[in-house]
């Protein structure tokens, strides 16, 4: 009976074997993981008791294909708890944290299953494998032995122990952050409201009557709400207040993270040094395109040296400005720069976001960001009615190729709730890989954001930074849909964390480029395309404020990185971030102000040791966004190229071969200097004509 009650215990009988969501409900989720469990284990138990020599297919494939059951629920309940969750749900992330470690513990410490991929790693060479077999029986190995296999005796059970510790405050960490920024309301009355736009006010209007509070405004630390107060509010003590309020979350109270994130990081370093590493990121940055925290630290290094020059510059610039405007001397202040830098951008530019977000209805945003894949690859999209949603505001579109065959299935999720976390991110509910009977099982990804919400007769109408995010987690998506793998563990996303970035930022590039743009940014009540002048001031305007973004994007990857190459446990989380953060700060540190406590990233998404990869992957955006300028921005063979080498090959073959493959050589940071407006491009001599003798 459970079996025809909960649909986690068999595979989907649903269109394109996407989660049965009206079925689900909470009771079923941690039957389902138990069982899920059990038979992974089962079939981990087959594999070390098969009497056959150990080989490829019968112990790194039997590896790879197991847990398929514990697979189903977890990709469904994992991207639930992120994007529509409730108290329950955290609870049962919460009770099953420790188990779910300790099945991962357990695998990696088997003895049996690591002497025969140990053998099978060690007798490669008879197997003649191709290269994506080569590829899986590498990783497989290096799973295995950066993850405690080689241990013996008391400090295999001292990993066990690190490791479920580990899960369990990871988890804590993510759900303080969402219930935390759920925790905060500003409550403003008509006489508050000076310089704030119009789709403000009214969203503000509607979340205080939504309260049953008519006739006052509720600002709340939902992301679009914040970044269009901190940018028209004139009021600096109440941009000052919202930036407190933002800036000093999860940093006291009940949901305060200081000590868990402070434990965490020496967590991590436990574990590296029981492994055999003198920190966490010498240990992770093993199995990155880095490979060294040296290596990391110079790329850092680097860009620091190159932008602070033009951050100084730009600063200086803007406190003139405030100070003319003003009529006094002005201090930037942090919670200062968006709204003198907004109004300096304005001046300089004629530029204003409130002016462009009419071009921008997401209906129309829809179209572009789809039809940019249409137009390079060939792609297709269709809302499908029939596919379940898991809540009222997501769509689900079939992707179909341009013969006409199967791709996939994207759902997208684009506005703000309190079951949802902040920011945006991309995810999948199922991967792509190839049956053992051949059978190409394609994949189910989702973008999810948090949107400007439509209000009244006005539909969400984006911010050219939103429709920049939507570009994003779409070249994520596209990396997801477009693989081509025969084994899940290497499809799509499934690759180095520095070169995972790449498609995503790559895709950023044409919001600047007019082509794009003439194809969908059109009045949402006249129907006219975006004039030429709004797209001329979008396009200058786009080095605007650079450095102040990269030394911004530096600030946390320096963060991160000294968190994970502590030597010792940290006393004092608030100097710590303050030091480590120093060599970048642009404003003087604010009593109760810290990054690390809602650094989710670092301390709960994944990134440990590894935020530096969103600067590393623009060197290769803007490297390979060149060669698209060299041939044309929809030049077919480049798109070609870009989709078979990049987007198809997922994590089959080393990422700097298949990068060399398609660019034709080593990425540089030439492109990225020059894109941003730190170094002029170089001028190439012409040419000269052979002179007829």
């Amino acid at each position: 009976m459970a079996n025809a009650q909960n649909p986690f215990l068999q595979e989907f009988d649903t269109p394109h074997a996407t989660p049965p969501f009206s079925q689900i409900n909470n009771s079923q989720w941690e039957e389902a993981i138990d069982k899920g469990i059990a038979n992974a284990l089962q079939e981990i138990d087959a594999i070390t008791k098969n009497r056959a020599m150990p080989d490829f297919d019968n112990t790194i494939v039997a590896l790879e294909r197991s847990g398929a059951d514990l697979n189903r629920v977890l990709n469904v309940f994992y991207p639930l708890v992120s994007a529509n969750s409730d108290d329950e749900m955290m609870q049962i992330a919460m009770s099953t944290s420790q188990k779910l470690s300790d099945y991962s513990t357990s695998i990696v410490l088997n003895e049996a299953l690591w002497q025969r991929v140990k053998q099978v790693y060690d007798e490669r060479a008879k197997f003649d494998l191709t290269p994506e077999q080569q590829t899986l029986l590498q990783r497989t190995y290096d799973s295995f032995a950066l993850s405690g296999a080689k241990l013996e005796g008391d400090a295999r059970e001292e990993y066990r122990k690190l490791s479920g510790e580990l899960s369990e405050l990871t988890t804590v960490f993510g759900q303080n952050v969402l219930r935390d920024r759920n925790n905060y309301e500003m409550w403003l009355t008509a006489d508050d409201l000076a310089g704030l736009p119009e789709s403000s006010i009214t969203a503000a209007a509607e979340a205080a009557k939504a309260k049953g509070r008519e006739g006052e405004y509720l600002f709340t630390l939902d992301q679009p709400v914040y970044m269009a107060f901190m940018k028209y509010s004139a009021r600096p003590d109440l941009r000052e207040r919202m930036w407190r309020l933002s800036s000093g979350l999860n940093t006291k109270g009940e949901y305060d993270n200081t000590a868990i994130m402070a434990r965490i990081a020496d967590l991590r370093r436990q574990i590296a040094n029981l492994l055999g590493s003198p920190d966490y990121a010498t240990h992770t940055l093993q199995r990155t395109m880095a490979k060294t925290p040296e290596a990391v630290y110079d790329l850092l290094n680097r860009l620091r040296e190159a932008y602070a020059p033009a951050l100084k510059a730009e600063m200086d610039e803007l406190t003139a400005y405030a100070s003319e405007l003003e009529g006094k001397p002005v201090t930037i202040r942090p919670w200062d720069y968006s709204y003198y830098s907004n109004k300096l951008k304005a001046a300089k530019y004629s530029f204003d976001e409130e002016a462009l977000r009419p071009y921008f209805e997401l209906n129309n945003v829809i179209d572009g960001v789809f039809g940019l894949a249409t137009r390079l690859y060939g792609l297709q999209f269709k809302e499908n009615p029939d596919i379940q949603v898991y809540h009222p505001d997501v769509k689900a579109f079939d992707v179909t190729d341009a013969d006409g065959s199967f791709i996939g299935v994207i759902y997208t999720d684009f506005f703000p709730r309190a079951s949802k976390r902040p920011g945006a991110w991309m995810t999948g509910f199922s991967d792509q890989y190839v049956k053992e009977d051949g059978t190409d099982v394609r994949p189910v990804v989702s973008i999810v954001m948090n949107f400007t919400k439509p209000t009244g007769d006005t539909p969400s109408l984006l911010t050219p930074y939103e429709v920049e995010t939507f570009l994003h987690e779409f070249g994520h998506a596209l990396h997801g849909l477009l693989a081509k793998a025969n084994y899940s563990s290497l499809s799509g996303t499934n690759v180095y964390r520095d070169f995972v970035e790449l498609p995503s930022q790559f895709n950023e590039n044409y919001l600047t480029e007019k082509e794009f743009l003439d194809g969908f940014a059109r009045h949402y009540q006249t129907g006219e395309p975006i004039p030429q002048e709004l797209v001329d001031r979008l396009v200058s305007s786009a080095q605007y404020g650079a450095a102040y973004a990269c030394m911004r994007q530096l600030m946390f990857g320096y963060l991160d990185m000294a968190w994970h190459t502590i030597k010792a446990p940290v006393a004092d989380p608030v100097a710590f971030e303050r030091e480590a953060t120093d060599i970048v700060a642009i404003f003087p540190p604010e009593d109760g102000a810290m990054t690390s406590p809602q650094f989710s990233h670092i301390f709960s998404g994944g990134y440990a040791a590894g935020y530096y990869s969103y600067k590393w992957a623009e060197v290769l955006d803007a490297d390979a966004f060149a060669k698209f300028k060299e041939n044309g921005i929809f030049d077919p063979a480049t798109a070609a190229s870009f989709r078979h080498n990049i987007l198809e090959r997922g994590g089959t073959e080393a990422p700097d071969e298949l990068y060399r493959r398609f660019r034709g050589q080593d990425p540089t940071v030439d492109a990225l200097l020059e894109r941003d407006g730190i170094r002029k491009p170089e001028v190439k001599p012409e040419a000269k004509t052979p002179r007829k003798d």
